[in-house]
């Protein structure tokens, strides 16, 4: 995940092929667990429309394996059989050759040759019956049927496979990415490794760290089969110990066989300690916690709650992967393309791109995915008009912070999911609120501190700009329909509308058929420039004093790192995917240890559970909120505060709506603050390392303000919308002045 020499990474050899092929394999099986009922249900749905004759009583559902024929006698003559049964109740031997004693203690029966006439005729007309159906479903057993039930058995096959090992696919998927990630020096680190002891130090501290994980995943498992109980499943408790042996030997190959920095000097091991990645220092910390307190199996045991909220780190694995994907189209291009003739400022261009990347961020599942797939784009097209390296940055930290709150956000999804107390409908309603007031607070910060405020913006008449912008609209009404159509087959046909339950199994699908249409697209567009007529060039090459027909676009410089054809770029995409699974999850499934501290620590008991007044309770879940949004990852961090905050707020009077919004906007002003800031900490490896020095370099003589605007802004724009978010609603509630608009809260 981090920015590092070429070096650094296992390169695409055997290692690299690999890892890129079993991902594939892993994420279209997750796609296959994800939308496998609804899938099968409809192809269910799709059998009783093609095969079912419903004047013969044949449904497909009969029609899904060959009948067994029927083995009774159709043909039973009934008065004979009456006249035996008779016969034989005349000797008093029944017609099974069996004496019944419960029937001997009422004495003699008398036979009823009526009653058996009539029982043994409708036997003979069931069984004449089933027969005729045995016909009628043979008769319907075709060539084309036997195709289509093997593809929905199969599909229900891998289906049910899937869905019964999703434990199992979680930790492979993990193992792959993880293992991969550290071979590659990939892992999410305060700076990235850029010397020989910054690699070394790197190596050690995840050999140290895993060598404890696979050592409590051991003890693990030996005190739970101690235990007595039969373990659920043996193989997740082998496949822990299976990732942490990986990590470790991949680890110590690095130790052995370090990359090749390209720095000549090796740097310092005091340096080095910030190239140390995230999770190694989680890791090492709460090892050392557990094993102090004679409790070695203690690290393996809260990272095994992950498996608890499986989907959500599953969801995030396909929503790493469509933001991939995303990154390797040209929509961002096509949408700035609109803009452009604007000429607009950039803290006027920032406010549109922060509001159009409200709903990608949200599509992203969390903040951090939004950085990872688009942070290089929102920063350079920020500075190519002209905004400052400093503001850039800020805008490229603050991109991912705002879209959280909306529609479908993996985070409001993941919280309903685990509080009763609030629905996805109550947050994304109030969260669009939260996101105007964001946006708007940056946009307000910006123009208060323009690098250039004292100039009048330049902003092109409409009269120019409107018609250039129409006509790059055309370029994206394809796009439109081809999601939109997509939209509409899910909804229409699958009977499966897109929302944040079905936007992780939809968007990759989504963003692959989007990619192989963008790629033909620009395929043809080449084609027609390279056989463009003499003539036209001839016209275009002539000097002009107004632009004529189709402006020029000059591709932006990260515009480079996309393939030109879709195989091309699926498979880059994916292989980005590996090392942002196994950096972002392996972090996802550290903060659990974390969490397992503060829990065995007791640490929030120490805080009252009811305080004097809502004032002061709230001001300490904000500190809290804060604190942990610096050090964990947010999704681990919900599940904590699920557990313990969420009770103190309800206590104290706070409505739940109202705590998990100032939740959501608390962890984001934490991943935008040191020690860890990790909004800050992906812009960094997104832009490049080059790039941070450079800017710093340009601002070193500057005022306080300047030389750290990239921390400072978007710091202050959510500390503000903090403290509205969290008291605002509590000065209505409470405060006569503002009863009158207290019903608008409601």
């Amino acid at each position: 995940m981090s920015t590092s020499s070429n070096a650094s990474s296992p390169g695409r050899g055997l290692v690299g092929w690999f890892a890129h092929i079993s991902t594939l394999f892993l994420l279209i099986m997750i796609l296959v667990i994800s939308t496998g009922e609804m899938m099968h249900g409809q192809l269910l749905k799709f059998g009783e429309v093609l095969f079912s004759d419903p004047q013969q009583q044949v449904q497909y559902f009969l029609l899904r394996a060959d009948p067994e024929k029927p083995t009774c006698d159709a043909h039973l003559n009934v008065e004979q059989e009456v006249a035996r049964q008779e016969a034989e109740a005349a000797k008093g031997t029944p017609s099974s050759g069996a004496s019944d004693d419960i029937d001997d203690l009422f004495g003699a029966r008398k036979f009823n040759a009526e009653a058996v006439r009539e029982s043994l005729t409708a036997t003979v007309k069931n069984c004449a019956e089933r027969y005729v159906m045995y016909d009628h479903i043979r008769a319907h057993i075709t060539p084309q049927l036997r195709f289509y039930r093997g593809l929905e058995t199969s599909f229900f096959t891998l289906f049910k496979f899937g869905a019964d090992n999703r434990a199992l696919t979680l930790l492979i998927l993990l193992t792959i990415t993880a293992g991969y990630t550290t071979l590659g020096f990939h892992h999410i680190s305060l700076r990235p490794a850029r010397y020989l002891r910054d690699y070394q130090a790197q190596a050690w501290a995840m050999l140290i760290c895993s060598g404890m994980m696979m050592y409590s995943s051991v003890r693990y498992y030996q005190i739970s089969v101690d235990s007595g109980v039969p373990l659920e499943d043996p193989r997740v408790y082998y496949m822990w110990i299976v990732l942490f042996a990986v990590m470790s030997a991949v680890s110590a190959f690095r130790i052995v066989r370090p990359p090749q920095s390209q720095e000549p000097t090796k740097g310092s091991w005091l340096h080095a300690l910030e190239a140390v990645p995230l999770i190694a220092n989680l890791g090492i910390f709460t090892s050392v916690y557990f094993f102090l307190h004679d409790h070695p199996s203690g690290p393996a045991i809260y990272a095994n709650k992950i498996l608890d909220f499986i989907s959500l780190p599953l969801a995030l694995a396909l929503h790493i992967w469509a933001g991939m994907l995303f990154k390797q189209s040209r929509m961002v291009d096509l949408f700035m393309n609109i803009l452009r003739p604007w000429k607009l400022s950039p803290e006027a261009l920032t406010y549109i791109i922060l509001l159009a990347a409200g709903l990608p961020t949200a599509y992203a599942g969390v903040s951090s995915v939004f950085v990872i797939a688009a942070g290089a784009i929102v920063y350079h097209e920020v500075r190519a008009v002209g905004g400052t390296s400093q503001y850039a940055l800020a805008a490229t930290a603050m991109s991912g912070s705002l879209g959280v709150v909306l529609s479908p956000s993996l985070l409001v999804v993941g919280i309903a999911a685990l509080n009763r107390q609030v629905t996805t409908s109550q947050l994304f309603y109030w969260g669009f609120f939260v996101f105007a007031l964001t946006s708007t607070a940056f946009f307000i910060a910006s123009q208060i501190h323009r690098h250039n405020r004292h100039q009048r913006a330049a902003v092109a008449s409409p009269l120019v700009a409107v018609p250039a912008m129409l006509r790059e609209m055309k370029a994206v009404i394809p796009y439109v329909l081809v999601v939109g159509a997509i939209a509409m087959f899910y909804s229409h046909v699958l009977d499966t509308p897109f929302n944040e339950i079905s936007a992780p199994s939809i968007l990759p699908i989504m963003m692959v058929l989007v990619l192989v249409f963008d790629k033909k697209l620009q395929a043809r567009d080449v084609a027609a420039r390279n056989f463009a007529p003499v003539g036209a060039a001839a016209v275009q090459a002539m000097p002009m004093s107004e632009p004529v027909g189709e402006p020029t676009h000059v591709e932006p410089a990260y515009a480079a790192q996309r393939q030109k054809t879709a195989s091309g770029a699926i498979r880059a995409a994916t292989i980005e995917t590996v090392e942002h699974v196994g950096a972002y999850i392996s972090l996802m499934l550290f903060t659990q240890l974390v969490s397992g501290v503060v829990e065995r620590s007791e640490v929030m008991n120490m805080a009252p559970q009811v305080f004097p007044n809502v004032w002061w309770a709230m001001t300490f879940l904000v500190i809290a909120k804060v604190l942990l949004g610096m050090v964990m990852e947010p999704l681990g961090a919900i599940v904590l505060v699920s557990s313990t905050l969420a009770p103190m707020a309800y206590a104290n009077g706070i409505e739940p709506v109202h705590f998990w919004m100032m939740v959501l906007v608390a962890f984001e002003l934490g991943y935008l603050l040191p020690p860890v800031a990790l909004n800050q900490l992906l812009t960094r490896q997104v832009v490049g390392e080059a790039e941070i020095d450079k800017s710093d370099a340009e601002v070193a003589g500057a005022t306080f303000y300047r030389r750290y605007e990239r921390w400072i802004l978007p710091c202050l724009v959510m500390s503000i919308s903090l403290a509205i978010v969290a008291y605002g609603p509590l000065l209505v509630q409470r405060v006569d002045f503002f009863k009158p608009i207290a019903h608008l809260f409601h």
